[in-house]
């Protein structure tokens, strides 16, 4: 038997009146993910405990089987395992993002304009990373750049714990509340401002009509994780496909192999087929994929409804079918899950905790069903409160 998770990061959503009071799972055309639920197994799984913020770290650990209120030990350090960074049991790590803030003279009454500087590339954000290392990077403090705005920040010898706030929390709302109160982490960030926002970097992006990135900002506080292996809790081999450092650090942890896709960029234009066919290529080789898909979640950041449904639609036409034709094909047992990790809610703009639709596929027990794949549907089916128990469920079935 083969196993495979489609992954959409953030597609379940709330009601929408523009779109006639449904939420973008009912409106996308997704034949393949309608299959699933209505030839298998639909419900719905809380993927963050109640104690834990409703990030992608805490709601993926989840749903790869590790239990975050044991394992979770923050966002960065996944990010940076992924990264390649030695982290220290002694250092703490952060992410840091490269934004976009209003241009208000005082840096506490600026906004949150873009907490992705308009999806900046890699190349352009790791010269910006780079200059500000040099500028405030010491023995004590590293920043390492990363992918498009995600970057990284190593502080040794650090047991503090702080208050910190997701960027893409406040998109459109002025920093002044959310503000470190930690005042070493705050004097980076105002004078990250001073080093970037005349950069000749983000002068040419502001003349070619695109967004600067003129701070960083800190957050994902963290420390070196360690996961059990994803081989010997499940006795079977595995990869994840992802282009998202804190997936790759997961799966890395968990002793998966990491794959990377050319053009896999984490947003709606990101190379689809190039993650399918990878995927495909990795099930000669393993008996087990985690495919992980951020573009939902992006669009629901930037509140683009119809982004949202477009990025449904897309995984389902150049990653599920594909992936499912080929398995069918080889004449081979499969089973297919698809889920988001947690729902980003396209007129909020971020995380919220609900529980998700689910399902499951398995070519050698097939249902029938007029269920679809939404959140509707899904809540006339199972219903599993511990999300962790989830991938035992998925692979071990009633023998977990």
């Amino acid at each position: 038997m083969k196993y495979i998770v489609v992954l959409g990061d953030g597609m379940a959503d709330y009601k929408i009146a523009q779109l006639g009071d449904k939420t973008p799972l009912e409106i996308a055309k997704k034949p393949y993910m309608d299959k699933i639920a209505g030839k298998g197994i639909l419900g719905l799984v809380k993927t963050v405990p109640d104690n834990m913020p409703p990030g992608s770290d805490v709601a993926n650990l989840s749903v790869m089987g590790y239990n975050p209120d044991e394992f979770y030990t923050g966002r960065s350090p996944l990010e940076a395992v992924s990264m390649g960074v030695n982290v220290l049991p002694t250092d703490t790590t952060f992410r840091t993002n490269l934004v976009t803030l209003s241009d208000e003279p005082e840096y506490k009454n600026k906004t949150m304009v873009s907490y992705s500087a308009d999806e900046i590339t890699t190349e352009e954000a790791r010269s910006l990373i780079y200059d500000v290392n040099k500028s405030l990077g010491d023995d004590v403090l590293q920043f390492f750049g990363g992918i498009s705005y995600r970057h990284l920040l190593v502080w040794h010898e650090l047991n503090e714990i702080f208050n910190l706030t997701p960027p893409h929390d406040i998109s459109g709302k002025k920093i002044t509340d959310f503000l470190p109160s930690n005042h070493q982490i705050l004097q980076l960030m105002e004078k990250s401002y001073e080093i970037l926002k005349d950069h000749p970097i983000n002068l040419k992006r502001i003349q070619r009509g695109l967004k600067p990135a003129n701070s960083i900002w800190i957050w994902g506080q963290g420390k070196k994780p360690s996961l059990t292996s994803f081989a010997k809790k499940y006795n079977i081999s595995g990869a994840v496909i992802s282009a998202v450092d804190l997936i790759k650090g997961i799966g890395i942890c968990a002793d998966l192999e990491s794959i990377d896709v050319e053009g896999a960029t984490g947003t709606l234009h990101t190379n689809f087929e190039g993650k399918a066919q990878k995927a495909i290529e990795a099930l000669e080789k393993y008996d087990f994929v985690y495919i992980h898909i951020e573009a939902p979640d992006e669009c629901g950041h930037q509140f683009d409804i119809s982004g949202k449904v477009r990025s449904i639609e897309l995984i389902d036409e150049k990653i599920i079918k594909p992936v499912m034709e080929a398995m069918s094909n080889k004449k081979e047992d499969f089973s297919i899950m698809i889920l988001p990790d947690h729902a980003t809610p396209a007129l909020i703009g971020t995380h919220t905790r609900e529980a998700v639709p689910f399902a499951i596929y398995k070519s050698n027990n097939i249902n029938v069903s007029e269920l679809c794949y939404n959140e509707k549907d899904a809540s006339e089916g199972i219903y599993i409160n511990e999300g962790h128990t989830l991938m035992d469920y998925f692979i071990l079935g009633d023998d977990k």
